[in-house]
């Protein structure tokens, strides 16, 4: 006798069959029939209930970007359909592989404005790979299978399942899940083309200033090994997108530090002055690109991407590889001659340590009275945990400070809000990094204005007990806008002063321990504590109020307009 099962349980069984094993999501009255069968199913599917939908998706992105598996998120329909939304075009811009599942009012309410109907296929559309509604139970299997398929492969990014109550209680026979390997207008992974490869590889071979520009598609894309082979083989200095920090080990001689606003001055000059730029996997930002009229004019550029509409975009690129980052660099690497550039990869490290010596040393070595710089704070970190750790920022300057100084020996080690930059992210991401790898260490950069966006994902990590380490760098401002005010708005401080609350306080109140932190001399001490905890635990270091991220370039710039101080603008000597 065939089994008779409803689209509740028609879903769990798929989702199984996916390999799924970790959930975050908020139940409701268009889900209730899901989380029912949920109920059946916690010794497989462990569900994590968030405090607001916003930060399912952020904990899921959290979980997919250290797991490399796609982000599973459960949800309810109206508000609680729309407060993914944030989520899930974060999801979008940065890669990241997400099945966010919505509840819908029964199809025979469809248009009507029922209570909490939300058209959100025409809200999502625009800023998901792909998006379904399902009427109908069984229907449901062929689009969990799809959705996985397309979230996971090629350009990895967020899908929607909205699912209406009735197909989730509706009786059908049960039937096996099939996976979806292949889709006929969907080609994920693309050979790359032979002519495009023997040309750069003749360019790779004449270079002289070759650089290689790494974003996050080698990470992606598991090519960290690749990267490493392809780089010392052509003795190639490596510079990485903020998406891209830690596809190379921070100490490895070829890795020249970050790119961007707020990147390294080393990779920032000499991408003006390279020959031969060879970019794998990034987008070419404007945060990495500056002016784009001045962007790279002496390059010859050879784009690596698994997207073709990248290509082209924002900057022209001589050879176009369209291909996964692995296939592609580990082509490359064999086909390329072997070469060696000392006084290119010179010209790096002399810019950069004189970096370290006009911004770095000069922040971190100032008398105890000028206050605690969030360089010191990372620092410190970084040497108190080797390297080894999971690193999350919010966004704003302890996103910038963060990336950069923190120090990665393993690849996905960075989580960050990079394209969309989302404040408020920090929390729900650390808390989701630390579900994936819960061996490792997960420690959050976040600023007090952050913080406040997505705090009472507190309540999670209490419930949880999930032994996340958050650093408040906390300037009593928005401090990353307060920064531009300074800079380029004659000191109008327009509401980026902010009074905020007791932090230790509240933490009390989530039984979190925590503590404040208000001289450098009390660094060390709290920061071994916090590290050595077996609990979450959360330091509340007041920084400098007036500090700022140095270097930057700033948005209208040339890439190697370098700014060390409001007023000093960096000339190379050589």
């Amino acid at each position: 006798m065939v089994e008779r099962i409803t689209g509740a349980e028609l879903l769990m069984r798929s989702l199984e069959a996916e390999g799924v094993d970790t959930v975050f999501g908020y139940p409701g009255g268009s889900i209730i029939k899901v989380y029912d069968k949920l109920y059946d199913h916690t010794d497989t599917i462990n569900h994590i209930l968030v405090r607001h939908e916003q930060g399912a998706t952020h904990a899921a992105q959290g979980y997919a970007r250290v797991s490399g598996k796609p982000g599973v998120v459960i949800v309810t329909s109206g508000p609680g359909a729309t407060n993914v939304v944030t989520g899930i075009s974060d999801a979008m811009v940065d890669s990241t592989p997400l099945v966010v599942i919505t509840g819908q009012v029964d199809s025979r309410f469809l248009g009507t404005d029922a209570f909490q109907e939300t058209d959100l296929l025409g809200i999502t559309l625009p800023i998901t790979k792909w998006a379904c509604q399902v009427r109908r139970a069984k229907d449901i299997p062929a689009a969990v299978a799809r959705a996985f398929f397309i979230a996971g492969s090629g350009r990895p990014g967020p899908v929607v399942i909205d699912i209406t109550a009735d197909a989730q209680g509706e009786l059908v026979d049960a039937v096996e899940h099939e996976k979806v390997t292949y889709i006929r207008s969907y080609e994920p992974n693309p050979e790359p083309e032979e002519g495009e490869m023997a040309r750069a590889v003749s360019l790779l071979n004449m270079a002289e200033r070759p650089m290689i520009l790494a974003g996050q598609g080698v990470l992606i894309s598991n090519a960290t090994k690749e990267l490493v082979e392809f780089a010392e083989k052509g003795d190639i200095p490596v510079g990485c997108t903020l998406m891209g920090m830690s596809a190379l080990p921070s100490r490895h001689r070829l890795f020249k530090g970050m790119l961007g606003m707020h990147g390294n001055i080393g990779p920032n000059i000499n991408t003006n002055r390279a020959d031969v730029i060879v970019a794998v996997g990034m987008r070419f930002d404007n945060r990495v690109t500056g002016d784009l009229e001045q962007y790279a004019p002496k390059a010859k550029i050879i784009h690596i991407d698994i997207d073709e509409s990248e290509f082209n975009k924002n900057v022209k690129a001589d050879i176009c590889i369209h291909s996964d980052a692995r296939v592609a660099l580990r082509k490359l690497a064999t086909r390329m001659d072997a070469r060696k550039h000392p006084e290119w990869i010179n010209s790096f490290d002399k810019m950069n340590a004189d970096e370290r010596t006009l911004v770095i040393e000069p922040i971190l070595n100032r008398p105890s009275e000028c206050g605690i710089s969030m360089p010191q704070v990372i620092g410190m970190v970084a040497e108190k945990s080797g390297g080894d750790a999971v690193i999350v920022t919010d966004v704003g300057q302890n996103q910038m400070w963060g990336a950069r100084q923190s120090v990665y020996n393993r690849p996905r080690s960075l989580v960050t809000s990079g394209g969309l930059g989302t404040m408020g992210f920090g929390i729900p991401a650390a808390f989701g990094a630390k579900v994936a790898a819960p061996e490792r260490q997960v420690v959050l950069f976040t600023g007090d204005g952050s913080f406040q966006m997505t705090l009472q994902e507190l309540g999670t990590i209490m419930e949880q007990k999930t032994a996340v380490k958050i650093v408040i760098l906390n300037n009593s401002y928005l401090g990353n806008v307060r920064q531009w005010q300074e800079l380029f708005y004659g000191r109008r401080y327009s509401f980026t002063p902010m009074t905020n609350p007791d932090f230790v306080t509240l933490c009390a109140a989530y039984n979190i321990p925590a503590e404040n932190v208000e001289t450098p001399e009390a660094l060390s001490g709290a920061i071994d504590r916090m590290l050595e905890a077996e609990t979450p635990y959360l330091l509340n270091v007041n920084i400098a109020p007036t500090d700022n991220v140095f270097p930057m370039t700033p948005g209208n710039a040339a890439v190697d307009f370098v700014m060390l101080s409001p007023t000093e603008i960096y000339s190379p000597n050589d």
